[in-house]
């Protein structure tokens, strides 16, 4: 697809790139997304084994905005997304208690599959590696009137020219905390009365769910996050971290039996821990960022950031 200087260019998949090209497709603005993955999704990305669907980005979502929530009914109805569980267990040096909240959604396809329907009738170009924002604003030598960018900062940051200063200072204010997903297969299901935990003041764990119960197949399969310490110390080979993780894991939740495969998975960026609350950044430059950065960190956030830019960029551009 050729773009004019009327258009805009997308960099990135995820749920705020893809909510904001929509806003911009649905007011007649030519937009491209460019995605260096093989699929649309981002950090709801879920990854096959055996056929079969497991979240190894975001773990849920929940909804308390009335516009989201419409588009969470859109999901429901096509049989993408369903309630799942208002209760997850919570550990700390007290034990083991109950801790309700708001309803956790799940997708029994993955939470990919979400980002998949969005997008599914925008331009979106996968295994599209972009090299670099220049001013004008230019992605990759092609000129356009907008160029969002809707990734982590640091990400961003390795994007931008220098000369952009007011995108290259929103970035550089992006603090973010990595993490570790294992996904263990065990051979049975051992464990009881479990949908979800949060796992407070632990050197390893910091939330494990199951994926079983969480895609409603009752696979024995478990989905664990690391803290942000224990993933600092082995982004640079996280495979190496699979036994620590399963011992972990077994030990937590009193499993007698050693998983069966234990997939990890490195989020060098997994969640934003600065907090600019100002929803999303357009610039004089034309240069806009979107992302769950920009509020709490939430897929619910990432979403509205990027309608909000899309639908501020409609009124710059239509």
């Amino acid at each position: 697809m050729g773009l004019d200087r009327t258009g805009a260019v997308v960099v990135g998949a995820g749920i705020a790139g893809v909510a904001c090209a929509g806003e911009l497709a649905r007011a007649g603005v030519p937009v491209e997304i460019r995605e260096r993955g093989r699929v649309a999704g981002g950090r709801m990305a879920s990854k096959r084994f055996d056929g079969r669907p497991a979240d190894l980005g975001a773990a849920y979502l929940t909804v308390s905005d009335p516009d989201f929530a419409e588009v969470v009914r859109d999901w429901q109805t096509a049989g993408l997304a369903r309630e799942w569980t208002d209760t997850f267990v919570s550990y700390d040096e007290a034990g083991r208690r109950e801790a309700t909240g708001p309803m956790r959604w799940a997708a029994p396809r993955g939470l990919r599959s979400l980002v998949e329907h969005l997008a599914r009738d925008l331009p979106v170009v996968v295994n599209r590696l972009v090299l670099g924002v220049e001013p004008g604003p230019s992605v990759d030598g092609t000129e356009c009137a907008a160029a969002v960018l809707a990734m982590p900062g640091p990400q961003a940051a390795l994007l931008l020219a220098p000369t952009l200063a007011d995108a290259t200072e929103a970035v550089r204010r992006q603090n973010w905390a990595p993490t570790l997903a294992a996904v263990l297969r065990f051979p049975t299901r051992r464990w009881a009365d479990f949908r979800g935990a949060f796992v407070n003041d632990h050197p390893l764990l910091s939330l494990v769910c199951d994926d079983g119960d969480r895609r409603g197949d009752g696979a024995p399969i478990l989905v664990a996050h690391t803290t942000p310490e224990f993933a600092a110390n082995h982004l640079a080979q996280p495979t190496g971290a699979a036994t620590a993780v399963e011992a972990a894991v077994r030990d937590l939740l009193a499993l007698p039996d050693r998983a069966e495969h234990v997939h990890v998975h490195r989020w060098t960026y997994a969640r934003p821990i600065s907090d600019s609350g100002t929803g999303f950044h357009f610039d004089g430059d034309g240069i806009g960022l979107a992302g769950d950065a920009f509020g709490e960190s939430r897929v619910q956030t990432a979403w509205r950031s990027g309608r909000d830019l899309g639908r501020a960029l409609v009124q710059r551009l239509a």
